[in-house]
């Protein structure tokens, strides 16, 4: 077992998580709004999500939706619907809601954590990466292919979870500092809807 190709690929993994994307970008926006604990349970969705897409890399799932450019449109116009509909529901909301009260669309600590879930899962783009990044650091001569995939997939979700875990955390801090402004509300209704618009659009187009 080559222990530097593991070491490298956490490294690797948590370059890109704090690299500006949609996902980190959601977390924070999310967190400023809600609070680090409604940012963590979204960050939790996300890293679950993360698991069907390691399941499907492993079992060569992932290679048929790279091949197959009518299953990749599906699940790539499945994604942007929800976007959408996640954006829709932002725009019917009170602008003047405060910081500290929720949504009356994510009622909870289990919607959020759907909210994340789905938008990983939907995101074709995710397996995609995945068919690309793991194979190069495969480590071992003795496991087999699935195992060491699954090993690198929940070393992909610690360290990713971990650096957005960080994100949420902090955003959550300043996030108390923000409600004491009255029209903060408005504010970051309007932040929302263009983060879940560029993340539909990346998803599109990107």
């Amino acid at each position: 077992m080559n222990y530097e190709v593991l070491f490298a690929f956490m490294a690797a993994t948590a370059a890109l998580a704090i690299s500006p994307g949609p996902d980190n970008i959601f977390v924070l926006t999310l967190s400023l709004a809600k609070g680090a604990k409604k940012g963590l349970a979204a960050v939790a969705g996300l890293m679950t999500g993360c698991l069907i897409h390691t399941t499907l890399v492993a079992f060569g799932v992932s290679a048929l939706i790279r091949e197959n450019e009518n299953i990749f449109l599906v699940i790539k116009l499945l994604g942007v619907a929800y976007l959408l509909y996640l954006t829709y529901l932002v725009l019917k909301s009170d602008g003047k809601v405060s910081l500290e009260e929720e949504s009356r669309h994510y009622k909870g600590m289990a919607s959020l954590f759907k909210k994340g879930f789905w938008m990983n899962v939907l995101n074709p783009k995710v397996t995609i990466f995945f068919l690309a990044f793991f194979p190069g650091f495969l480590f071992s001569d003795s496991l087999s292919t699935v195992l060491q995939f699954y090993v690198l997939g929940l070393l992909f979700i610690l360290v990713s979870s971990l650096v957005f875990g960080s994100i949420a955390m902090m955003a959550g801090k300043i996030s108390a500092y923000l409600s004491k402004t009255p029209k903060i509300g408005i504010f970051l209704k309007w932040l929302q809807i263009v983060v879940f618009l560029a993340i539909a659009i990346y998803l599109l187009f990107g």
